[in-house]
């Protein structure tokens, strides 16, 4: 504690009320200064009272800001709240100078115990904007304090009103105490006219903190330093009786809770976050609070070195010219310092030569930025925290505010392990990492994820605690529970591949008896054939991380056989909407009876059994035009119909007796999806045969088709497309080089050029390393080049 006795005036008037707003840096000056000054003997803060004892872990250098407190049902973990504190947070400041000099501080809002039962919102209050309830809004008009102080005085932005009154005026050093008796003489005036401002649950805060500082009092004497949102300020000056203050807490509901530190992000400051009693700007307002001098100069050599690393000219000139301008729109609109739009508009019109995409990304990296606090390992949290904080350490993925991607070769032993506990995290509901396509091998031996911390996610380790105390514990019981709970086959076949990923051995058990009880009780070919991709993905993973899947191998060969019997009586008379789904449902199960063909020993029979099933599509006069046309295509893929055998089952279904509605979706089914597009360029019988149905639709029925066609030509590559139009506009055995050329009623294609394919040859053998000597033919070169 100083020993130096408090200055005269500090404490005549009652407690030292110091009324701030929540993140707001030019207040967290005023308050240290305010604190150097006054030397209280108690420094009295607004937030939960249960937080008391986690103030001295302030003093651990393991814990920086941003941070929050973090407040939780023990029974309900999801009923939550969060009380955030940035380096430029008046809060913090007051924690830091209790700590740094040896006085004790105390939190004196309404406790978390009832708050959280009262589903009230503890982070809000003070000059912000609070979150809001829809029942109160409909009889209150809410009070924005801020917004109304800007308006009194001429402003129509709250924010430049505040950069302008406060931020940039500096905290009066001379006379500590003066902003502070301003803004109370603002609020009191702001209360008179709106009484409580719409917020009528803050007179039982406010009466719970009057009853806080009488307490002090008693134990401390006058010298009470209390800091809390200005806006409470008046009323926390007022005086009332005991009696009055505790009869307004008399019955509220009550839970038992836990509070801990836990990592903030500025992002998460950021009104747009979410947050209501956030600011739009909260890496600007940490740079206002740690510039020392020259803010706008060292902001504007931030921006620059942000720009240089993403490769943009920015010279020293160019700063300087920023300065200049920045300092010119100031003056030109009558503020005392650019702020924050005068800096924007310099740093798009100088160093971002007029464009907003560079802009946007110093808004996102600096305005707003990704800074991510740290909290101590001796903080409070629950078993599963702990056990997770273990696995980050032991598998070096430390948590980050900024998203970043990870590639992960599961053939490496920590990469397995880490890809393994963020699949038991995701199993959780902690969406720490989320699957991403691989940019480079699509091998089941890699993984890609994209990292991203959020605060958020230490509710959901709070959550997921009643599962058990260790990550593989609660996984493990989750997956179990969740298996039980399931109502569709396919949930439970998904559950069995993330059980796979997540490597939980013991809940694989449950997991397939349900699954096997399930399977055998669902007669739906749908649900059937939506879960066996699944199964045997699962069975390729295991191969991968050598995990035992004889289980799922039974399972998945018996879920197969019953699709083959199945799938056709379920194909006939759909309708256009149930063709689409089921076209999706063959699709899936043809691609799962390959891999199950590779994966499986002694199952040899399964893709002869499933050619026959799409052979019976194909040839099946009730099933729609698009799973006959898919059967055919699918049949072609696998080398089970020759060339003459697709174009005789195309002539049929496109043939002038076949409604051309039914012929433009077995058009769809046959050429739509991946490949269909080179299918139809490279066999210009095919490719003949629909464009010689084309041009034969009636005109009457051209508009019926044209949908179906459009949806499916118009998924193509541009250059197949462009490729197609080609060959249609040059029409059947036309064009430079058909010269000899056998010509079909369905040949689109001529004869290759044999003059101009060897002009190419020297540019070939160049490239090739072919001496001289060697004169190969154009066959033999492009033989070369295909080996």
């Amino acid at each position: 504690m100083s020993e130096a006795p408090p200055p005269a005036g500090a404490f005549e008037a009652g407690p030292l009320l110091l009324g701030v707003r929540h993140h707001g840096p030019g207040s967290a000056r005023a308050v240290r200064a305010a604190l150097d000054a006054a030397a209280p003997a108690v420094v009295l803060i607004e937030g939960p009272p249960e937080a008391d004892a986690l103030v001295p872990l302030a003093a651990d250098p393991g814990l920086r800001p941003p941070v929050a407190l973090l407040a939780h049902a023990v029974d309900e973990p999801g009923r939550s709240a969060f009380w955030p504190m940035a380096e430029f947070s008046p809060e913090w400041v007051a924690i830091r100078w209790a700590v740094e000099h040896g006085v004790p501080a105390r939190f004196i809002d309404l406790p978390a115990s009832h708050s959280l039962a009262w589903q009230e919102d503890a982070g809000d209050s003070g000059l912000e904007e609070a979150d809001s309830d829809p029942e109160e809004e409909a009889e209150h008009a809410r009070v924005d304090p801020l917004a109304a102080l800007a308006e009194a005085a001429g402003y129509d932005d709250p924010e430049r009103w505040w950069e302008d009154a406060v931020e940039h005026r500096g905290p009066g050093l001379s006379e500590p105490f003066a902003p502070f008796a301003a803004l109370e003489d603002a609020m009191g005036a702001l209360r008179e006219r709106y009484g409580d401002g719409g917020r009528p649950r803050d007179l039982v805060r406010e009466a719970y903190m009057r009853l806080q500082i009488r307490a002090a009092r008693k134990e401390f004497g006058d010298e009470v330093a209390v800091v809390c949102g200005a806006w409470h300020v008046p009323a926390l000056r007022a005086k009332t009786t005991v009696t009055a203050d505790r009869a307004l807490l008399k019955g509220l509901p009550k839970l038992k809770t836990d509070l801990t530190w836990v990592p903030w992000t500025h992002r998460r400051l950021s009104r747009s976050s979410g947050y209501g009693a956030g600011i739009d700007s909260p890496g600007w307002y940490a740079h206002l609070f740690g510039a020392p001098d020259r803010p706008v100069e060292r902001w504007l050599t931030k921006v620059a070195g942000l720009l240089r690393e993403e490769d943009r000219i920015v010279s020293s000139a160019h700063v300087i010219e920023a300065v200049r301008l920045a300092d010119t729109l100031a003056v030109m609109r009558g503020r005392p310092l650019a702020g924050l739009t005068e800096t924007t508009d310099a740093v798009r019109a100088v160093l971002c030569e007029g464009s907003d995409v560079p802009l946007s990304l110093v808004y996102d990296r600096l305005v707003v930025g990704d800074v991510l606090g740290e909290v101590p390992e001796s903080a409070p949290a629950v078993p599963l925290q702990r056990d997770l904080a273990r696995e980050q350490r032991r598998l070096r993925l430390k948590p980050e505010a900024l998203e970043r991607e990870l590639e992960l070769d599961l053939r490496k032993d920590t990469d397995a392990a880490r890809g393994v506990l963020l699949h038991r995290l995701r199993l959780l509901g902690v969406g720490w990492g989320e699957p991403a396509r691989s940019r480079g091998s699509t091998g089941t031996f890699r993984e890609t994820w994209r990292l991203r911390w959020e605060p958020e996610l230490s509710v959901r380790i709070a959550e997921a605690g009643v599962w058990g105390t260790t990550v593989l514990g609660a996984a493990t019981a989750k997956a179990e529970a969740d298996a039980v709970g399931a109502r569709a086959l396919a949930d439970v076949t998904a559950l069995a591949e993330q059980c796979l990923l997540a490597g939980l051995p013991d809940a694989l058990p449950v997991v397939m008896r349900v699954l096997a009880d399930r399977a055998a009780l669902d007669a739906d070919v749908s649900h059937l054939a939506q879960a066996l991709p699944a199964l045997v993905r699962s069975l390729r993973y295991g191969d991968v991380r050598g995990t035992d899947t004889g289980a799922l191998a039974d399972v998945a060969a018996a879920l197969a056989e019953r699709v083959f019997i199945g799938l056709p009586p379920a194909c006939t008379t759909l309708d256009t909407d149930a063709a689409q789904e089921m076209r999706g449902h063959i699709d899936a199960v043809h691609g799962a009876v390959g891999l199950l063909a590779e994966t499986l020993t002694g199952h040899d029979g399964l893709r002869p059994r499933w050619r026959a099933v799409l052979g019976t599509l194909s040839r099946r006069e009730t099933v729609p035009g698009l799973l006959r046309g898919r059967a055919v295509r699918l049949l072609l893929d696998d080398g089970e119909l020759a060339a003459e055998d697709v174009a005789r089952l195309m002539g049929l279904a496109l043939s002038p007796g076949t409604p051309p509605g039914d012929a433009a979706a077995w058009v769809e089914g046959f050429v739509g999806g991946g490949g269909g597009g080179l299918l139809l360029v490279h066999d210009e019988q095919l490719l003949g045969l629909v464009d010689a149905w084309l041009t034969s639709v009636p005109a009457d029925a051209f508009t019926d088709v044209l949908p179906l066609l459009r949806r499916t030509f118009s998924a193509y590559e541009p250059g197949v497309r462009r490729t197609l139009g080609e060959l249609v506009r040059r029409g059947p055995g036309s064009g430079a080089g058909a010269v000899g050329h056998a010509a079909t009623s369905s040949g689109f294609a001529p004869e290759p050029d044999a003059g101009r394919a060897d002009a190419v040859l020297p540019v070939l053998r160049l490239l090739l390393g072919l001496t001289p000597e060697r004169q190969p033919s154009m066959d033999d070169d492009l033989a070369g080049v295909g080996a």
